[in-house]
């Protein structure tokens, strides 16, 4: 928690004022006990109705005194504790955003969605009931031990007895807590996981009749779940019952010994009755520190698991890049140029996803990569817009290392559309204007046009509702609107990685056409696993194994390139073959 508070910097004032007006009510608190002792002894005893009136009204005005503070009080802490959360949850959300890929492969989305919702209520929660009653409670329980010395030293040590006793208690408990809320917070990963999945995956599951397993497996998990919840609830439950068992044993002791002072005349009755009132405070104030306790054992464990994501520093930054624009490209140099780059997903991997790919692409030529299932293609382009990093040898943009440009410089020139079709929530022109925001609706309507999704969006209207992911929308609907959310844009190099998959020949070879009018020297990359698709472009690279296998134009490569030869021939008819 402690490493947190950074997120409280904004919220000083609030955080001091907080807990000074809470200490303000419970000194008024302190008071009341002293006041009925004197109705007690001075009104009640000498039947003097105008001083219980008018002592009566001085409790009164402590209730009204009190209850101020502790609105004021709690207002203050919620205006910090709600800061708090904010700051905290956005600073978390920039943070994983800067995460790569590989990072957010390995920490998992559910575990994320988790540290970004339930945790960060957690803390917050428990920020706002620290400021409330973590120095209240003490207070309390120290302010009525000193008003009750003022009374009588003697019944006072049964107080300074039973204190520690009761707080060994809460220490043996909170102990035995924390570690059961963290694994807790574990389990409410795999809920967030699963459910993720199944949300998303509902066609799948459907499609192999898994409703039952799927169901069998989140009520597996939520059992767990509820088990680790029932235990930790079980030991939270012992903290009231301990308490109070405690300190009306401690009021008994309090009543026999004073009602044995009071008949020896060394304690007034209204003394009695002020010392078992105090006892009651300091009942009611450890209570609220044991249930306090509970919530800062939550808080902690989630504050320890949204450190954990603070603690992951992102593999990719551009913090040593030179160059935040692009300003013109040299005709002189390839736009694109691979030499000797190596990757490997796994830093003690023996293995090579790609190996010793090396290439050169000139300004306005269109590039094609094809290769069987796992031979690199996706790898080969993901690393072009840094989305990962090489690991050995260095990609070329323009004659710079592309680690010398900015994210926003890289990526504003390079656009990728992925395999997996993104769309967001939102109208057709919203989505599309993710590719330029000031782009008007002539620029939309050609890139829409270009993209071969005319047809469809004219019908639906540029302010249809896309429902989440595109769900209203059929793949082939999908692929184009995200073609065309690149093409609106304008990149100086388009990367299509086999965004073409749902559409059907005919669609397929006009999106190419259209592609290959390349009014403003666009570079295009086209991966597909259609030899269809890349056959005209001008020139080819063959991946196999994480490998170039070969490079070269569709003719040269069915003479030279066994492997470009057999995707031919599971593909193309032998007239096709022999064209060329």
């Amino acid at each position: 928690m402690f490493k947190l508070a950074r997120f409280l910097k904004e919220y000083k004032i609030q955080s001091i004022l907080g807990p000074i007006f809470k200490m303000t009510e419970a000194s008024f608190e302190l008071l009341v006990p002293i006041v009925m002792a004197k109705i007690i002894d001075v009104g009640i005893y000498n039947l003097d109705r105008a001083y219980i009136y008018r002592m009566g009204a001085v409790l009164i005005l402590l209730g009204l005194l009190g209850l101020i503070s502790s609105l004021t009080a709690q207002y203050f802490a919620a205006r910090a504790s709600m800061g708090f959360g904010t700051k905290l949850r956005t600073s978390l959300f920039s943070h994983i955003n800067a995460f790569s890929h590989k990072e957010l492969d390995e920490v998992g989305i559910g575990a994320l969605i988790t540290r970004l919702t339930s945790d960060i209520n957690q803390t917050q929660t428990g920020v706002n009931m620290i400021l409330r009653l973590f120095l209240r409670s003490p207070f309390i329980v120290l302010g009525a031990i000193v008003m009750a010395f003022t009374i009588n030293v003697k019944l006072t040590l049964i107080f300074l007895l039973f204190t520690p006793v009761i707080s060994l208690v809460i220490y043996i408990i909170m102990s035995k807590t924390i570690p059961i809320y963290k694994t807790v917070q574990t389990k409410q990963d795999e809920i967030s996981t699963i459910t993720r999945e199944n949300l998303s995956g509902i066609r799948v599951i459907r499609a192999f009749s898994k409703e039952k397993f799927e169901q069998k497996r989140f009520a597996d998990t939520s059992d767990s779940l509820l088990r680790e919840q029932l235990l930790a609830g079980r030991i939270s439950a012992l903290l009231n019952p301990a308490t109070y068992v405690l300190v009306n044993i401690a009021t008994i002791l309090i009543i026999w010994f004073g009602g044995v002072f009071t008949f020896k005349g060394a304690i007034t009755q209204g003394e009695v009755i002020a010392l078992v009132s105090y006892m009651s405070q300091i009942l009611l104030a450890l209570v609220a520190l044991a249930n306090l306790i509970v919530i800062i054992t939550k808080a902690q464990a989630s504050a320890v698991r949204i450190n954990d994501i603070f603690n992951i520093q992102p593999s990719l930054t551009d913090d040593n890049a030179v160059i935040d624009n692009i300003t013109q490209y040299d005709n002189g140099v390839p736009i694109i140029e691979y030499k000797n780059v190596c990757y490997s997903y796994y830093e003690t991997a023996e293995k090579y996803a790609l190996k010793n790919i090396s290439f050169k692409v000139s300004i306005g030529e269109t590039v094609g990569i094809i290769g069987g299932t796992g031979a690199g293609k996706s790898t080969l382009i993901n690393l072009m817009p840094r989305f990962f990093d090489v690991s050995d040898g260095e990609i070329l943009l323009n004659g710079h290392n592309i680690k010398d440009y900015t994210f926003e410089a890289l990526r504003k020139n390079i656009c990728v559309v992925a395999q997996r079709s993104m769309l967001f929530k939102g109208t057709i022109r919203d989505n599309i204007k993710w590719g330029k925001k000031d782009a008007s609706d002539e620029e939309i309507w050609q890139a829409i046009n270009d993209a071969q999704a005319y047809d469809f969006v004219k019908e639906k209207g540029l302010d249809f509702e896309i429902t989440q992911s595109g769900q209203n929308l059929s793949g082939g609907q999908k692929q184009r609107l995200s073609i065309a959310r690149a093409l609106v844009a304008k990149p100086k190099i388009l990367i299509l990685d086999d965004s073409s998959s749902a559409l059907d020949f005919a669609t397929d070879a006009n999106l190419r056409r259209a592609l290959r009018q390349n009014n403003y020297k666009r570079t295009t990359f086209i991966v597909s696993q259609r030899a269809t698709a890349i056959k005209d472009a001008d020139f080819i690279i063959v991946l196999d194994n994480g490998e170039i296998a070969g490079i070269g134009k569709h003719s040269e490569l069915l003479k030279n390139c066994e492997t470009y030869k057999e995707i031919c021939r599971s593909q193309l008819s032998k007239a096709e073959l022999n064209e060329d």
